[in-house]
């Protein structure tokens, strides 16, 4: 089955690009999800306009990317959120949560798509958080979650 993917799917593409997959795989996964339309004829123009919002999102090249990552790197992400006894969270870190801390931090803008979560964040303390800012390029992001007061 040819699909054009609407998101980016780790091992798979990203959006815009014009896949194969296994039927099953994208009748009963992607395209229910949203993260892939079926390719026909007529598709071309939105693959065109897929293909330019992901450029305006993307880095650069091999060398913003590396420049990008000693930013972060270099970065203390702290993250307060509401917590109960024991350092259990209420609910979990999502992906948007580590990105504004990352801004609140100092550092740049990323895409909350690009980063790779350990799991579900649900207790506080010391975590690393990927972020996969080039196909070559992968960032660690060290967050600390405390307790709010």
């Amino acid at each position: 089955m040819k699909i054009i993917l609407t998101s980016e799917v780790s091992g798979l593409g990203s959006p815009g690009d014009i896949v194969e997959v296994k039927d099953g795989y994208g009748r009963n996964f992607l395209l229910p999800q949203g993260k892939a339309i079926m390719a026909t004829r007529g598709q071309e123009k939105q693959v065109a306009q897929i293909r330019r919002a992901r450029d305006a999102r993307q880095v650069r090249d091999l060398g913003h990317a590396q420049e990008i990552k000693s930013q972060v790197e270099k970065l203390n992400v702290r993250l307060a959120t509401r917590a109960g006894e024991g350092g259990r969270l209420f609910g979990s870190v999502t992906a948007a949560d580590v990105v504004s801390a990352v801004v609140r931090a100092g550092g740049p803008e990323l895409d909350k798509r690009r980063l790779e979560l350990p799991g579900h964040i649900k207790t506080t303390g010391s975590h690393k958080v990927a972020v996969r800012l080039h196909p070559d390029v992968s960032a660690q992001i060290s967050l600390d979650v405390v307790a709010e007061k």
